[in-house]
């Protein structure tokens, strides 16, 4: 770990909820309303927050899969996101879910018109901004415990891990 953790503590809750109460609570607020809240399809959600996943490193989101309704995305879904551009497991949606999530990691500068038109024929209004806004949650709060070093102990509220 970066961040000195007293003996006995839970570095989650330590680090976002005693260190920095306000901004730890109105976090992970955000984080869970990405989950609680979504409207996208299980495939294209989990198609992104797995890319920024892969992308910040962060070992609990990696490992994570969102359930819904008693479904999760299969086994070699991961793999899948790696290869986004190439896989046959995508549909344009998943795939252009992935490829947001990337390029709104790594080259948010060059999001240009052809891909906007791409996104816009696929996904509505809505969407787009609750993909962004999901999009950011994962890149920030990921990232965060990442560099940190506390991704290896990290544990939504109310969910359990798989």
């Amino acid at each position: 770990m970066n961040i000195d953790i007293p003996s006995g503590k839970d570095p989650i809750a330590y680090v976002w909820g005693e260190m920095v109460p306000e901004i730890g609570a109105a976090a992970s607020n955000f984080s869970l309303a990405v989950y609680a809240n979504t409207s996208l399809g299980l495939r294209e959600f989990e198609a992104a927050r797995l890319r920024i996943a892969q992308i910040n490193g962060c070992v609990f989101c990696l490992d994570w899969r969102t359930e819904r309704d008693g479904q999760k995305v299969e086994e070699s879904f991961a793999d899948a996101v790696a290869q986004w551009r190439t896989t046959d497991a995508f549909d344009d949606r998943t795939r252009l879910a992935a490829e947001y999530a990337e390029r709104y990691a790594l080259d948010h500068h060059n999001l240009d018109e052809d891909f906007w038109n791409r996104m816009t024929a696929r996904y509505s209004q809505a969407e787009i901004v609750e993909l962004s806004m999901s999009i950011g949650s994962w890149l920030a709060f990921g990232r965060l415990n990442h560099v940190l070093g506390i991704d290896t102990m990290c544990v939504l509220p109310g969910h359990a891990t798989s």
